[in-house]
């Protein structure tokens, strides 16, 4: 049952923001009543958090997955602009603010993954990358990791762009490109772009 409440409140949360839905849209999708939720969570806060957690874990193993590979390097670019891309095709824009204003411990988990985890394993991949000649060796990984975390959370913001942007997922494609652009040699431009077809 647990399960079943956190995956439809992901699913409502994502497409709805946090605070359009209540515990009570998320029972009646659910099939159970108010007091079944109560029983599992404690308060909305716990919901919100415990549903965060668990997108941001899975997301962790993911990538964690991918890079284990023996080379993995233009896997995980691939697999990881996927994996935004469907994140900010189904997540509506106002939840981040509505976390950042309602939800302060969840937004410090965020701050938290994202500083921990995410510029981690971007560090990681262009150390490897650099290792294995897919990336220019002059670069700094750290400095590199913070700007394309900083990248990807200003997308998700729609007040930084104005309204001839209208599509959050080409937004994303194109910083995408400008970043990868900025740090392969031509080895790991050519396998991105033979390995992107393939996978």
């Amino acid at each position: 049952m647990r399960e079943k409440i956190l995956e439809i409140a992901s699913e409502q949360f994502s497409q709805y923001g946090v605070r359009a839905i209540t515990m009570e849209d998320i029972a009646r999708l659910a099939g159970i009543s108010k007091k079944t939720i109560y029983q599992e969570f404690k308060d909305k806060k716990e919901l919100v958090m415990e549903t965060f957690s668990l997108a941001l874990k899975e997301d962790q193993e993911s990538l964690n997955k991918i890079l284990e590979q023996e080379d993995g390097v233009i896997e995980h670019l691939i697999f990881t602009s996927r994996m935004v891309r469907a994140r900010l095709a189904t997540l509506n824009p106002m939840v981040l603010l509505e976390i950042q204003k309602y939800f302060p411990d969840v937004w410090e988990m965020f701050n938290e993954f994202k500083e921990k985890v995410i510029v981690t394993d971007i560090v990681n991949v262009i150390e490897k990358g650099k290792r294995l000649g897919y990336f220019r060796p002059e670069i700094n990984a750290k400095i590199l990791a913070i700007m394309r975390v900083n990248q990807i959370t200003t997308a998700m913001n729609p007040a930084n762009f104005d309204k001839d942007v209208d599509n959050i997922v080409t937004l994303h494609m194109a910083m995408m490109d400008h970043f990868l652009h900025g740090i392969f040699t031509e080895k790991g431009r050519q396998a991105y772009f033979e390995k992107q077809d393939r996978i």
